[in-house]
């Protein structure tokens, strides 16, 4: 920890009988505080959604503000950075070093003048932050221009390209002289983010305000994004608002944390203290639902499908020494694959040609001729990063998609024409990623629940759709409301009853809870699995993070660029992951443990396939086997 900001005893006084002060240490403001916030409330339409937040930052210190959607935590930051709607109202004192306003009250042109120079955002989807007409190097250097004579360097058109090369370069952006060039479309989500963070670093702010700058990132991704983060703000010296419903990525960047919860901070002190010795009731409930734990501990190292033993259905997977204590692997056992599985794929293949004209264009292959068998009653997760092949291969299966080639058996029937489409509607349901576009807004609830139904001819009407309501935890009146009025996670509910709408026997789940917070994360995943169980359903999900994974199936699928490199039970291949694809991805998983044990941002991005390689020099990696996972 720098002297900027080493613990002092004692916490500030709160006014608000409602926030605990933590005793033990925690820093306090000093003469060059880098942001000090002192009573800000935030009201619409004469309700406080914002009340009494008080908070300082001090120089070069890195500092997390958590909570669940809705608490608060981006108004917070918006107030900051003076970008309130029309229709918020602020009040109280926000002050930024080097800045001789305070920000509540200050107009446009001050605010302007601040904005970039002082303190900069991060914001949580670069899509919507980044002009999508203009090249994202054009829009670095802008950020410089548009600073000159302002007590910053003096940039020409010629500087100011080559200083925004020279930091894509140091934000690990590939090519950076064709990236300079590229549009936002042409970017991957992760480089689409570095490029937001170049243009906030581009004029080197006391403060970055960091508003979920990794929600939407795969693991590897994310600790990749979060270590130039951090090497980027301390080469600097500034400080940073890192805001976030992710406890173990907070732990993991923050020396120091604020919690908020109903728009008041309920908690703060240092990272290791809140963590490991929560004051308040809230902070408890999200370390809690923070920490996802494995399905085997949870039903037991022997958790099997309702119908078929586990050990009759996978052959053991591990025949090397281990060097760690990981379960036992199931006695080798003659798989029964004599008779159909529930659903099979065999050789698919996806072959896409994007650019070009006449069959010209570059050919993509999204799929490599991948095979997977799932047994009725099964928990099967597909984890990969984004472009692995997880989404496409679950479209294939249900039927939105045609593969190029290979085949796919429902119930042992193939899905070519119409009428075999229609049979896998009866049988098979999808609950997609994003459930705002997937759920008509026109619509009521009632009838998008319904929608199943009327599409297949069943009978059933309100009396079945209030039923599926309250089975996902709905009330029936929910029914007349539109899905715009429903948070994140009832949405998703929502779309999980749809699914169940026609009594399905297979349930694909392509990243059900990637954009949910902790809290209703736990919620919908325990949802989900519960109707599972008491349903007898065949369970196919699909995630970027393996810790989902581990949580709800008993078998995973590793899939890159379109391949499955290695397979086999769930919690072994967590616990000892032998191909080094799965290694890094296992690796860059954040956890409150591994950072409360040290692992930091700058760990988590490190690729550990030589430091493994290194440990177990004796060993060979598990091969996949063919069928994808049996």
């Amino acid at each position: 920890m720098s002297p900027a900001h080493v613990p002092v005893p004692g916490g500030r006084d709160r006014d608000d009988a409602r926030q605990v002060v933590p005793s033990g240490h925690e820093a306090v403001p000093g003469a060059d505080t880098v942001l000090r916030v002192e009573g800000l409330g935030v009201t619409a339409h004469g309700r406080d959604l914002v009340s009494g937040v008080d908070l300082h930052i001090e120089p070069g210190e890195r500092v997390g503000l958590i909570g669940e959607s809705g608490s608060g935590k981006s108004l917070t930051a918006l107030s900051i950075m003076g970008l309130l709607g029309e229709s918020l109202t602020p009040r109280g004192s926000i002050r930024v070093a080097g800045v001789e306003h305070d920000v509540v009250g200050a107009g446009e042109r001050a605010l302007s003048a601040m904005r970039g120079r002082d303190v900069s955002m991060v914001f949580q989807e670069p899509m919507t932050a980044l002009d999508p007409t203009m090249r994202v190097g054009r829009q670095i250097a802008e950020t410089m221009l548009i600073r000159r004579g302002q007590e910053r360097p003096v940039h020409t058109e010629e500087t100011a390209k080559d200083a925004a090369l020279v930091l894509m370069e140091e934000l690990g952006i590939p090519d950076p002289e064709n990236a300079y060039r590229a549009y936002p479309h042409q970017l991957s989500g992760g480089q689409r983010q570095r490029i937001v963070l170049a243009i906030a670093l581009a004029n080197d702010p006391r403060l970055l305000v960091c508003d979920e700058p990794t929600t939407a990132l795969d693991v590897t991704v994310q600790a990749f994004v979060l270590d130039r983060i951090v090497r980027a703000t301390t080469d600097r010296g500034a400080a940073v608002l890192f805001i976030s419903h992710d406890l173990p990525v907070v732990a993991s960047v923050c020396s120091r944390v604020y919690v908020m919860n109903g728009g008041r901070i309920v908690e703060s002190g240092p990272t290791e203290r809140v963590f490991t010795r929560p004051a308040h009731p809230y902070t408890r409930r999200l370390i809690d639902a923070s920490t996802l734990p494995p399905r085997a501990e949870r039903t037991g190292a022997t958790a099997t499908p309702s119908s078929t033993p586990r050990a009759a259905t996978r052959p053991a997977t591990r025949t090397t020494t281990r060097t760690r204590s990981v379960p036992p692997p199931v006695p080798a056992v003659p798989a029964v694959l004599d008779t159909p599985a529930v659903l099979q794929a065999n050789g698919i293949t996806r072959t896409y040609r994007r650019g070009g004209r006449f069959g010209g264009g570059r050919r993509i292959e999204a799929l490599r001729g991948v095979d997977l068998r799932v047994e009725a009653g099964e928990r099967v997760g597909i984890v990969g990063e984004s472009g692995s092949g997880k989404s496409t291969l679950l479209r294939i299966v249900a039927g939105l998609d045609e593969p190029t080639s290979g085949t796919v058996l429902v119930d042992g029937h193939p899905t070519r024409s119409a009428a075999d489409l229609r049979r896998v509607r009866e049988r098979l349901q999808l609950v997609f990623q994003d459930p705002m576009g997937s759920l008509d807004p026109r619509m009521r609830v009632a009838d998008v629940v319904a929608e199943p139904l009327v599409g297949l001819g069943r009978p059933g009407g309100r009396e079945r759709v209030d039923e599926l309501l309250t089975a996902v935890g709905l009330s029936p009146e929910a029914g007349e409301r539109y899905p715009h009025q429903f948070s994140g996670g009832e949405r998703q509910r929502i779309s999980i009853a749809r699914a169940l709408a026609p009594s399905p026997g297979i349930l694909l789940a392509d990243e059900p809870v990637s954009a949910l917070d902790v809290s209703v994360r736990a919620q919908v995943l325990g949802l989900l699995s519960g109707l599972v169980d008491d349903l007898g359903l065949t369970l196919v999900m699909v995630s970027h993070d393996l810790s989902v994974i581990r949580h709800t199936c008993d078998r995973v699928l590793v899939m890159r660029d379109g391949e499955v490199v290695e397979s086999g039970p769930t919690e072994s291949v967590y616990e000892d992951p032998q191909h080094p694809y799965t290694q890094r991805l296992v690796g860059a998983i954040p956890t409150l443990d591994k950072a409360l044990a040290g692992v930091d941002a700058t760990r988590l991005a490190r690729p550990p396939a030589a430091e493994a390689a290194r440990r177990r020099p004796h060993r060979r990696h598990r091969p996949h086997r063919p069928g994808g996972s049996r």
